[in-house]
C-alpha cells in the first residue's frame, strides 16, 4: 500500500485507525475556535443536544472578533451571551479588540505541527501553515466538539502543490495563493487537502505560508497544509511550552494529482469582482479606478503585510486625493508592534482610517463599509458580491504592496512601477 499525505497520517494518529483518504475517522480535537459569529448558534446546538457541562475547556477558544465593535444592542447581547458562558465553563476568551480569533490562535501557539484545530469559520484552515491539520467546521459540529472533545471527518485526498525557485522583488505571497486560485478554480479542490512541497517552501516566512493556507479554502480546499522546519519551529519560539511532532509526507505518499508553480516566474496578479477565482494578471487590469484601500483581515493584516504596504506608500509619495486608506490590524499583538516601529503613525499621517484589531470591514459587519458604486482593492480573501456590506461596491483582491500601489495612483497599479 502506498505511504501517506500528512493529512493521512495526522487523522491517522488522533483517531487512532489506519486511516487513508476516502476513510470515516472520529479524532480527537487538540483545539476548537468559535467566534461571535458562530458561538452564539453552537450554545443553541449545546442546549438541544442536552448540555450541562464541556467535555474539556481548556481546548476551546472563543473570540470576539466579527463585530467589534458591537454594532446593535443584539450583537452587544451576543457578546454578553457568548462571556457569560465561557465565564461558566472557563473557556479562554479573546475580547472584542483582541484581534481575529484565526491570528490569535496562531500567536498564542495552540495551532502546533501534527495537531487537529478546527474553528467554527472557513478560515481555521490558516493554520496548517504550522503542519497541523486545521479546517473550518459548523456551529453544530463545535457544540458536539463542546459537548465530547471530538469530531468525525472523512480522510480527503491530497493534492501536491509543489513551489519552486523563489519570489522577484514585488511579487509577494497573495499572488502565489491568487495565481492557484485561478489554476484551480474555487471548486479545484473540493474537500481535498492542499499540501504544499518543494524548495519554493523553505523560501517563505511563516506568514507568508498562513496566506496560502488560508486561501486554500477558496479552491474548496478542507485544509492547506505545510511541511514542517526550521521557520515553523522558529516562529514557534516564546508562543507554546508545549511538547509537538512535526509530521512530513511519505515520499511514496499517493496524490490525487500534483501542480507546480515557479515562484520566480510569478508577476502581480489581482481577483476581479466578484469571484476569488477571476484572476488575471495585475497589468491586464491596471488603470482601474480604486476609491477605497483595505489593509487587513486573516489574510493581510499582519505586520509583514503592513510593512509591504507602507514601503510601497512612501515610495509613492502617499495616498492620491479621492482614496480612502483603511488599516485594520489582525490582532493587538500586530498593533502594538506597528505601534513600536512607527508603522502605524506613518499610515496615520498617509491619512489611514485605523480600525481596532478584528475583522473589519472584510464581511461587513462592522468597521467601514464602501458606498454605492465604489471600487474597493483589499488584502482580504474573498470578494462576492455583498462581502464588505454593501452589493453595489465592487472588490479587487491583490497583494498588500498591490493595494498601496493604488492607493498611491487612485488606479491599479504594478507595484513594481511604484517602487523603482
Amino acid at each position: 500500500m502506498a505511504g501517506r499525505t500528512i493529512s493521512e497520517k495526522i487523522l491517522a494518529r488522533k483517531s487512532g485507525q489506519d486511516a487513508h483518504a476516502g476513510d470515516l475517522v472520529v479524532c480527537e480535537v487538540d483545539c476548537a475556535l468559535g467566534t461571535d459569529g458562530s458561538v452564539p448558534m453552537a450554545l443553541d446546538y449545546f442546549k438541544a443536544m442536552g448540555g450541562e457541562n464541556v467535555r474539556d475547556a481548556g481546548r476551546l477558544v472563543f473570540a470576539l472578533d466579527h463585530y467589534v465593535p458591537p454594532t446593535s444592542p443584539q450583537t452587544i447581547e451576543l457578546h454578553r451571551v457568548i462571556r457569560d458562558f465561557a465565564r461558566r465553563f472557563s473557556v479562554t476568551l479573546h475580547e472584542a479588540g483582541e484581534g481575529i480569533g484565526h491570528q490569535l490562535i496562531v500567536e498564542t501557539g495552540r495551532a502546533l505541527p501534527g495537531g487537529l484545530v478546527v474553528g467554527a469559520d472557513s478560515h481555521a484552515v490558516t493554520y496548517g501553515a504550522l503542519n497541523c491539520f486545521a479546517t473550518g467546521i459548523g456551529s453544530s459540529d463545535l457544540a458536539a466538539v463542546m459537548l465530547c472533545g471530538r469530531i468525525w471527518l472523512r480522510v480527503p485526498d491530497s493534492i501536491r502543490v509543489v513551489l519552486t525557485g523563489q519570489l522577484p522583488g514585488g511579487v509577494y505571497a497573495k499572488d502565489i495563493a491568487l495565481a492557484l486560485a485561478g489554476m484551480l478554480g474555487a471548486d479545484g479542490a473540493a474537500y481535498q487537502a492542499l499540501e504544499f512541497a518543494g524548495p519554493g517552501v523553505a523560501t517563505l516566512a511563516l506568514e507568508d505560508r498562513l496566506v496560502l493556507s488560508n486561501l486554500a479554502v477558496e479552491m474548496g480546499a478542507k485544509t492547506g497544509i505545510f511541511p514542517a522546519d526550521a521557520e515553523t519551529v522558529a516562529y514557534l519560539q516564546g508562543r507554546t511550552g508545549q511538547a509537538f511532532e512535526p509530521v512530513a509526507a511519505d515520499p511514496d505518499a499517493h496524490y490525487s494529482r500534483t501542480v507546480e508553480i515557479a515562484l520566480d516566474a510569478l508577476t502581480p496578479q489581482i481577483a476581479l469582482p466578484h469571484l476569488v477565482d477571476q484572476v488575471v494578471a495585475l497589468e491586464d487590469a491596471a488603470g482601474t479606478p480604486v476609491q477605497m484601500v483595505y489593509l487587513g483581515t486573516c489574510t493581510g493584516g499582519r505586520l509583514r503585510d503592513f510593512h509591504q504596504a507602507l514601503a510601497v506608500l512612501e515610495a509613492g509619495g502617499g495616498v492620491a486625493p479621492g482614496v480612502q486608506l483603511v488599516v485594520t490590524p489582525a490582532s493587538r499583538e500586530v498593533r502594538d508592534a506597528m505601534t513600536a516601529d512607527g508603522t502605524l503613525d506613518a499610515l496615520v499621517r498617509f491619512g489611514a482610517t485605523v480600525v481596532e484589531p478584528g475583522c473589519g470591514s472584510c464581511c461587513g459587519t462592522c468597521g467601514v463599509i464602501p458606498g454605492d458604486g465604489v471600487s474597493v482593492i483589499s488584502t482580504a480573501n474573498r470578494n462576492f458580491k455583498g462581502r464588505m456590506g454593501n452589493a453595489k461596491a465592487s472588490i479587487y483582491l491583490a497583494s498588500p504592496a498591490a493595494c498601496a500601489a493604488a492607493a498611491t495612483r487612485g488606479v491599479v497599479t504594478d507595484p513594481r512601477e511604484v517602487s523603482r
